[in-house]
Formats: C-alpha cells, sequence, structure tokens
C-alpha cells in the first residue's frame, strides 16, 4: 500500500476513526498493531510472519539478554537473534548476489556451475524493520534499557505502519515508551501532522514522479554516450528525485504518526546545503547513519585507535551502508566513495589543524573553518556546500545506474570525455531539471540551520493555508497510478 495513492488515504482515514473511538488504550493499540499488519500484507501477505518471527525472536532474545549474566550465554543469545535477522536478510535480499557472485568465483577458477536461477521475492522493507529490531537487540546486550514486558507494545513499535517499510529506524528509547500511555493529537498537532502529510506528498507525486523521474530515467537509460548538458542534468534530476522521494516518504510518516499523537525523529535536515561530508551525513537518512555510526563504526573501534584503524574503520561503515542499500558491486561502489569522501575529508581537515597548531593534537573541528584558505565565511561556506553536492552526484551515478558499462558511460559524458555524446533531453526538460534544482539547492542553503515546523510557526496562517492549497491542487493534477517509493527495494 502506497501512502500515494487513494486507497491509502481510505486506510488512514479507517486508521484514525478507530484510533479516536472511545475504547481503551490497549484496544487502540490493538487497533494499530492491526492496522500495520494489514499495511504490509497489502504487498505480500506471506511475509507478515517474516515481520512476526522477527518480532517475537528479538523480543524473547532482549529478555533474556538482560538477564543473562554469563559471558558464553550472553554471545549466544545475542548470536541466536543476530543468526535470525541477518539469516533472512541475507537469504531475501542476498541470495541471489552471492549465489551468481560463486558463479562467477567458480568459473574463473574452471569449474563450469550452473545452478537453477533462485525464485527469490525481497519482502518490502525488510532492511528497515531488521535494523530496527537489531538495534533493540544490541541494545538489550548492552543492558542499555530494560527489556520491554509487553509483547503487544514491543510488536507495535517494530510493525507501526507510518515508519514500517521505509524509516526512519527508529530506536528502542525513542518510540517504545510513547506506547505505555494513551496518545491522543491535540487540534495544533493534527493539523500540522496533516500539513507533513501533504508536504510529503507534493514532494514525492508533483516534484520527484511528475517533474523528476522521466528526465533521470531517460538518461540512465541511454545506450550511448549524451552531451555533457545532458549528462549532468539527467544525474541532477537523480539527485533530486531520490531527495523528494525519500525526504517525501519520511515527511508523510512523520505528519501521520503527529496525526496519530505519536512523533518521529527527523531523517533530513536539508542535505544538499552540507558542509563536507562529515555534515552530509549528519543530514541525509540519518536514521540509517547513526545506526552504522553507534553500532558499527563505534563498536569497531571509531576514532580512539590511531588514524589508520580510524580511515579503515570508515571505509567499512560506509561499505556496509552502500550494500545495505542494495545487492549490487554499484551500491558497494557509492558506498566505498562515500567512505573515500569521509576519510580525505577527515585527514585534510587534521593536516590544516596540525599546520595552524602544531602542539595540539587533531581535534574534530567545522570543515568549513579548516579545509579552504578564504577569509570570508560566506563564499567559504557556499564554495563548500556547492563542492560536497557536486561530489554527491558522483555517487549517485553509481546508486542509480544498473551496471558498471551504463555508470562509467555516464561519467565519461559528465566530464566531457565523450565528445560524440548525442543529445537526449527535450528543451522542456532540461528547463524543469534546472528549475527544480536551483531551487531545491537555494531552499537547502536558506533552511540549513531551521526546520519546517520553524518556518510555519512564523508564517502568517494565511501564507500556510494558501501554500497547503496550492500542494493539494498540484497533487491532484499530477497524480496517476501512483510510483512506489524507491526505498522500497532496500
Amino acid at each position: 500500500m502506497l501512502f500515494n495513492s487513494y486507497v491509502f488515504i481510505l486506510f488512514l482515514g479507517i486508521a484514525l476513526a478507530f484510533h479516536y473511538l472511545p475504547v481503551s488504550w490497549k484496544a487502540k493499540k490493538i487497533n494499530l498493531l492491526l492496522a500495520g499488519y494489514l499495511f504490509y500484507a497489502m504487498w505480500n501477505p506471506p511475509f507478515v510472519l517474516l515481520l512476526w518471527l522477527s518480532t517475537v525472536v528479538d523480543f524473547i532474545a532482549g529478555k533474556q539478554l538482560y538477564r543473562a549474566e554469563a559471558p558464553a550465554k550472553r554471545k549466544a543469545l545475542l548470536a541466536a537473534s543476530l543468526g535470525v535477522n541477518l539469516g533472512m536478510l541475507g537469504f531475501f535480499k542476498y541470495g541471489g548476489f552471492l549465489l551468481d557472485n560463486f558463479v562467477l568465483l567458480a568459473s574463473a577458477v574452471g569449474i563450469d556451475y550452473h545452478p537453477a536461477a533462485p525464485d527469490i521475492i525481497l519482502p518490502v522493507g525488510i532492511s528497515f524493520y531488521t535494523f530496527q529490531t537489531l538495534s533493540y537487540t544490541l541494545d538489550m546486550y548492552r543492558k542499555k534499557h530494560a527489556p520491554e514486558r509487553s509483547l503487544l507494545d514491543f510488536s507495535l513499535y517494530v510493525s507501526f505502519f507510518p515508519q514500517l517499510v521505509a524509516g526512519p529506524i527508529v530506536r528502542t528509547g525513542d518510540l517504545l515508551p510513547q506506547f505505555k500511555s494513551p496518545r491522543q493529537a491535540t487540534s495544533a498537532q493534527f493539523m500540522h501532522g496533516s500539513l507533513l502529510l501533504t508536504l510529503g506528498l507534493f514532494m514525492k507525486v508533483v516534484l520527484a514522479d511528475g517533474l523528476l523521474s522521466g528526465p533521470a530515467d531517460q538518461v540512465f537509460g541511454a545506450q550511448t554516450a549524451l552531451n555533457v548538458a545532458d549528462a549532468w542534468l539527467g544525474v541532477l534530476a537523480f539527485s533530486g528525485q531520490i531527495f523528494f522521494d525519500f525526504a517525501g516518504y519520511t515527511t508523510c510518516a512523520i505528519g501521520i504518526a503527529a496525526m496519530l499523537g505519536f512523533t518521529l525523529p527527523d531523517n533530513f535536515r536539508y542535505p544538499y546545503a552540507a558542509v563536507g561530508f562529515s555534515d552530509f551525513w549528519r543530514r541525509w537518512h540519518i536514521s540509517l547513519s547513526t545506526w552504522l555510526r553507534d553500532y558499527l563504526y563505534i563498536p569497531l573501534g571509531g576514532n580512539r585507535a590511531g588514524k589508520a584503524r580510524t580511515y579503515i574503520n570508515l571505509m567499512i561503515t560506509m561499505l556496509v551502508g552502500g550494500l545495505w542499500h542494495g545487492a549490487s558491486w554499484t551500491f558497494v561502489v557509492w558506498g566505498g566513495l562515500h567512505g573515500l569522501y569521509l576519510t580525505v575529508e577527515k585527514w585534510l581537515v587534521g593536516q590544516r589543524e596540525s599546520q595552524a597548531k602544531p602542539e595540539l593534537a587533531v581535534q574534530p573541528i567545522i570543515v568549513e573553518k579548516s579545509i579552504l584558505p578564504i577569509n570570508n565565511p560566506k563564499v567559504k561556506t557556499l564554495l563548500l556546500v556547492l563542492l560536497t553536492f557536486l561530489l554527491v552526484n558522483v555517487t549517485w551515478v553509481f546508486f542509480r545506474a544498473q551496471d558498471f558499462a551504463t555508470a562509467w558511460r555516464l561519467l565519461a559524458s559528465m566530464f566531457g570525455l565523450a565528445p560524440e555524446g548525442a543529445a537526449l533531453l527535450p528543451t522542456i526538460d532540461m528547463i524543469k531539471v534546472s528549475v527544480v534544482t536551483a531551487g531545491l539547492l537555494l531552499t537547502h542553503f536558506l533552511m540549513r540551520n531551521t526546520s519546517v515546523s520553524e518556518l510555519i510557526q512564523r508564517l502568517k496562517w494565511w501564507a500556510v493555508g494558501a501554500a497547503w492549497g496550492l500542494m493539494l491542487v498540484a497533487i491532484i493534477i499530477s497524480q496517476k497510478s501512483g510510483g512506489s517509493f524507491i526505498y522500497f527495494q532496500f
């Protein structure tokens, strides 16, 4: 079931009606739990069993982990939870990928092996809810929180339908406590949530699907080299498309949760205004980047074991982040490039700080104060924002391309290495992409230190109402059959 469908609007209306019935809080939680299972079952009903298995395993393992004292038993319980969760994720998401690479490896050593093609369907959202339940198990292993006593509350934490299939990946302490007492949105909270839902749908339906998906699909689907302008505009179209698509989903999720009386954390903070790549990952897919930081990078040693080890830990973390997004070597390269960017950035910052104050140990500092030798802070910030955005777009080529041949061909076109490149995009598409990209960058730059909620509070009521009405009209005009959200495949 897609947020950008009339079926979901009906579903949401019914879910809200049940939620505001004069019944007990336990009955309302049961209604929300059933709504989550129904929402998920609309894609493929049998996969609800996987969701339920992950829920039960981690609920039981969490309790036992918190109580157990013997190291061997604790490690065995953790291994069991990891085995079940990562085993399901590995089979459904990476089974075909691993088999294909095994066949290639066998062929390389002279073994002619031709297995039957696996018929594996990827359960929607499995990467999201797997990481969410794993965070609970790992927190119990560290005894960070007391174990959840209510299976109903824990099941609702795993299957809360607004963020079930594409995040944000919510931590135990952020959502589970909200199920302990009755939640009901105030009129202001309900209106704010409705506005966020409209904004999220506008980002997805009008901007991502209506204006940017066509040019992006054309350029990434091209079988020949393109001229520089077409290549760059196609990549910029995808850069905007994936932001509006994914940020649009999480904006919808936060809005829907608010309409029910719950609070979900932000997942995006204007990432295309990032100054450097550490800043980018503090602004893009925040719930994943913080998950990888807390449960992978820091346990690997973080930056506590010297420079070389820090760089290795960064690279491992980003390679895993790339593979989390998809079972393809192009995603691994995407993650590897971000790992390389982060490593180079950290090295440059450290070098400049060491030269400025050689007697001090290298400390984390603000990037825009360190890398560019420019005195004007506004100019320095703008240049670093544009440089970061440029390099991020290079990584999007590998994220979106179906194979390396397409990626190399497009990169060659972007950097003028294909002089015979063809013109592809019609003028109207070139204008659309240019205008939307310029508006996107300007908006992110102006909003980089604030939020939508703060902006709404500052605006006059009639300005908010006018903008809301225009977005609704644009959604109705642009709405077609409703394209799936990009991150559903992850």
